[in-house]
């Protein structure tokens, strides 16, 4: 699959600076700040710093070092926000997954007693 990104897309907007945001967390491959439409007392999204599509597109072309930065900042969010008690992290992904921005991102969210995520029929 080829993986077009959009580079006006919000979160590269956020990234240049264009749009501001409140910053969470900062380090050299990702980009944590608070969800302007948070779903539970803790509500961030962990955006990779290059332009990647979606978590496959990370997946499959983001160097070594790209993925372990990313994911070591996952780790710093859930330690400054304090989801020890549990946290869910949710990657849209596509038109089937919802995904209303074509820059993975990655959302931590936690703070609170959260309902299933599915409900079986």
């Amino acid at each position: 699959m080829e993986f077009a990104y959009d580079t006006d897309n919000i979160f590269a907007k956020i990234l240049r600076g264009e749009i501001p945001n409140q910053t969470v967390f900062e380090s050299d491959h990702a980009l944590a700040f608070n969800d302007i439409e948070p779903q539970a007392k803790v509500h961030v999204l962990v955006i990779p710093k290059g332009p990647y599509v979606s978590l496959d597109h990370f997946a499959r072309d983001a160097s070594a070092e790209e993925q372990a930065g990313f994911f070591a900042a996952v780790s710093e969010v859930c330690r400054i926000t304090g989801v020890e008690a549990g946290f869910r992290a949710i990657a849209n992904t596509r038109t089937h997954g919802v995904q209303d921005v074509p820059h993975f991102h990655l959302h931590i969210i936690g703070g609170e007693q959260l309902g299933r995520m599915l409900q079986t029929p």
